[in-house]
């Protein structure tokens, strides 16, 4: 059964030359620059300029597959990946974003990127968002998303991508601590100058979390939806699904797509995958299953 905080829907965002409605799935299509991607093994590598106009072509692909949103990341956040520098982060980004800004794709380009350098640099190429697993962790960031007029989304996450699956993960109540966390980082952006109505959320799937609070985050995902934000939901090829499935990462965008369909039930907006042609279909379902009466 689903509750009335399910069906709640955020107001629309303006973002770029698209406008966010929530009250249908969206799909954040996910293009990998870095040459570390645990999921594509850097097929999508833009170091030193290389495979930019690969990685264009790719967004494309998934613009005409059915995404809305493209979010273009230079810098892995597998667990363990090791940081990388502003420079090189920005090398690897900003052609991709040039190339897909002037495409006239109609769809909202998101930078997944934690540095509020990295982050100025996309939004003056053309990038509408600003996905940031750290929450804020750069000082500077909120005043940079505002000084643009972007959109936010804030993650979840516990430690940093080379400690957050390390030792014993605990939480009191993993539901309950990651919404007090999300609304912590909210005031973080507000108090920065990020309207409210411009932020989304995402509890950080296998960000810190073992599979059994990645199953129950999914589960109660409606509970998130008192922070009035948008919530994406992020858990393409991830290692939990490969727990449940026994499939190795490039063999899981079923198991992506199942997990989206269960997720847009419970009340996610964005679903943010790699594969966007698998998931499209079940989201669609699960949304007309949803809002059946």
């Amino acid at each position: 059964m689903i509750d009335n905080a399910t069906t709640r829907v955020p107001s629309p965002i303006e973002a770029g030359p698209l406008t966010l409605d929530f009250r249908q799935p969206m799909l954040m299509g996910i293009i990998n620059t870095t040459p570390d991607s645990f999921s594509d093994g850097g097929r999508f590598n833009c170091d030193q300029g290389i495979n930019s106009r690969t990685a264009v072509s790719h967004g494309k692909a998934l613009v005409a597959a059915g995404a809305q949103i493209l979010d273009i990341g230079g810098e892995s956040t597998r667990p363990g990946a090791a940081p990388v520098d502003a420079a090189v982060e920005i090398d690897r980004v900003i052609p991709v974003i040039v190339g897909l800004a002037s495409a006239n794709l109609h769809v909202a380009i998101s930078v997944d990127t934690s540095k509020a350098v990295v982050a100025r640099a996309a939004l003056e190429a053309g990038a509408h968002i600003v996905n940031d697993v750290s929450a804020l962790g750069d000082p500077l960031m909120g005043a940079v998303v505002a000084k643009h007029n972007a959109a936010l989304v804030v993650m979840h996450m516990r430690g940093d991508p080379r400690t957050m699956q390390k030792g014993e993960i605990i939480y009191d109540d993993v539901v309950a601590d990651v919404r007090a966390a999300l609304g912590d980082a909210i005031d973080r952006a507000v108090m920065a100058g990020v309207p409210r109505k411009r932020i989304l959320i995402d509890p950080g799937i296998g960000f810190g979390k073992t599979v059994a609070h990645n199953l129950t985050l999914t589960r109660h995902l409606n509970e998130l939806a008192s922070l009035g934000c948008a919530i994406v939901y992020g858990p393409s090829r991830k290692s939990f699904l490969g727990a449940i499935t026994g499939h190795k990462v490039d063999d899981r965008d079923r198991a992506t797509a199942a997990a989206c369909a269960l997720a847009v039930a419970a009340g996610a907006h964005v679903l943010r995958v790699h594969d966007v042609g698998a998931t499209l279909d079940a989201i669609s379902i699960a949304a007309a299953m949803r809002d059946a009466p």
